[in-house]
């Protein structure tokens, strides 16, 4: 009750180096978006993290060939024998889902690593995954052993699990809420730069041969050492500080820091109303997150989104384009060359899509994203189809991909992330980045292991299936999804609890209110005094 009391004095002042100032009255509304030195250092820092996920999903896709060989000749060393075509294929298979494996325990444990390192020095110490991945794929090709290269593929996995929780988090909590957006599309940014980098890394004049792949992997090493070199000088996100930890006075310096000026306490008091509506919720576990009715609507469409986002088929195009290519005709550098163009219309229309986002709007964008890849998912297969007839359809068909890659990139691509955050107060925002990054996951390793599989077994028609699932997800987020641009967290998370639990959706406008709070699930008056 002390520390709920405290919360509820309004006039605060910050203490300055020269003296105590009493904040203006101007202060009083959240801080509008300004871009100072060192928010764009903590971005920077942040985004290291986006990139090492993007990098590590994009990489295995050129070296192929080359890995796929030198598991033979692993083998062949070891007994004298040359592996199966089939053994090849699960093996290979394996080595590219691990990586997802890992990310589902990362993911998992992600909410949980945010509250008790924080976000700031949870990120710093992933960095030793990071780096002890790399160390282990770059000395497997020495040690002829390909078992390190699966075991290292976990490693950067878990590693890159923990990062889609603790990036989209912190740049949420650093941000004021008409730069929200663009901040959040940063991490999607970072993944698709990561992403090329690997693609043009890998060519085949380059790193994705067979004397230097498992340099090409062991470079995921350099994000991480990025990350340890500027994280140290950017401030721990303040909204965690105030609400989760209760150090105000650090709050404050690192508020003043990220915004360039002392007039801070508009976020300060946005801050402060979120902690008071947090006081019935107090902490909450994963058991107990799902228990509460209230937060069951956003946590489903949470699941929506990322479904939406992973069993598009987007990561069969990530890491079988080449063979997808190949397959169609192409030879092993057009394939290459072919893949990379995926890569560079990821960053140009990520790159497109951040002002976009505070304008436009999260559910605009996501829906037409969706529309887009529908219609272009059903041509890729048509294209595959007709192959045969004519020599113009090989290239028809990379230019739907690199199509269908474009409309992903507006807004499936970075959206998901983005909006879980905003979705849900401090509370319960841990657990539910921890549930959406484990269903993500989760999606993420059924298609990187099985699309092999659907290849060999539905052929030209193995895109079909992401064809119905984003049919689905659209209609569902269609009626459901709400609009979140321009919104305070508070704004948000207040509207879950004040419409009929039969109602689920929530319009952009703020007086459309949703999910009411069944009151026999949690004893109000218990939890305060027990606080």
């Amino acid at each position: 009750m002390e520390r709920e009391a405290r919360y509820q004095e309004t006039n605060i002042g910050i203490s300055k180096e020269n003296g105590d100032q009493n904040l203006n009255q101007d202060s009083a509304q959240p801080a509008r978006g300004r871009i100072t030195g060192r928010l764009v250092l903590s971005v920077f820092a942040a985004v290291m993290g986006s990139l090492q996920f993007g990098y590590n999903t994009g990489v295995i896709n050129a070296p192929e060939g080359r890995i796929k060989e030198f598991m033979n000749q692993t083998n062949i060393r070891r007994t004298g024998e040359s592996l199966t075509s089939g053994s090849i294929l699960n093996t290979y298979a394996l080595l590219v889902a691990i990586f997802a494996v890992g990310g589902m325990v990362g993911g998992l444990l992600a909410g949980w690593w945010a509250d008790y390192f924080g976000r700031k020095h949870g990120m710093l110490i992933n960095n030793a995954f990071g780096i002890g991945a790399a160390a282990l794929m770059f000395f497997s090709r020495m040690a002829w052993s390909y078992e390190m290269v699966i075991v290292g593929r976990f490693l950067v996995g878990f590693n890159c699990g923990l990062y889609t929780g603790l990036t989209p988090l912190y740049l949420s909590e650093i941000s004021t809420a008409n730069i929200r957006g663009a901040l959040g599309v940063l991490h999607q940014l970072g993944v698709t730069i990561g992403i090329l980098l690997s693609q043009i890394l890998g060519f085949p004049e380059l790193l994705g041969n067979d004397p230097n792949w498992h340099i090409l992997l062991g470079l995921c090493a350099v994000p991480c050492a990025l990350q340890l070199l500027t994280m140290p000088f950017c401030p721990e996100s303040p909204r965690y500080l105030l609400i989760s930890k209760e150090q105000e006075e650090h709050a404050l310096k690192a508020l003043v820091k990220l915004r360039g000026t002392s007039a801070v306490q508009g976020d300060i008091e946005e801050m402060k109303k979120e902690f008071l509506m947090q006081q019935s919720e107090a902490k909450i576990s994963l058991i107990h997150f799902l228990k509460k009715r209230s937060l069951w609507a956003p946590l489903l469409i949470s699941f929506i989104m990322h479904l939406s986002q992973q069993l598009s088929g987007i990561n069969a195009v990530f890491y079988y384009s080449s063979s997808l290519f190949k397959n169609v005709g192409l030879s092993d550098e057009t394939a290459a060359h072919a893949t990379s163009g995926i890569g560079g219309i990821m960053v140009i229309m990520t790159m497109v899509t951040i002002p976009l986002m505070d304008r436009v709007g999260r559910r605009t964008l996501h829906l037409l994203g969706l529309g887009g890849m529908f219609v272009f998912s059903i041509l890729i297969t048509v294209s595959l189809a007709l192959t045969h007839l004519a020599e113009w359809i090989r290239l028809a068909n990379v230019v739907v991909s690199l199509l269908y890659v474009v409309f992903f990139a507006i807004g499936p691509g970075s959206i998901p992330w983005l909006i879980v955050a905003e979705l849900f107060s401090q509370g319960p925002r841990p657990a539910a980045m921890s549930l959406s990054v484990l269903v993500n996951w989760v999606a993420n390793f059924g298609v990187g292991y099985a699309f092999p599989s659907m290849q060999e077994g539905l052929g030209n028609y193995s895109f079909l299936p992401f064809t119905v699932c984003i049919a689905l997800c659209g209609i569902v987020l269609f009626i459901y999804l709400p609009e979140t641009k321009n919104r305070t967290f508070e704004d948000i998370t207040s509207a879950w609890r004040k419409r009929p639990d039969s109602e689920l959706s929530l319009s952009s406008a703020g007086s459309n209110e949703v999910a009411k709070e069944d009151s026999n699930l949690v004893n109000f008056s218990g939890v305060k005094s027990h606080i």
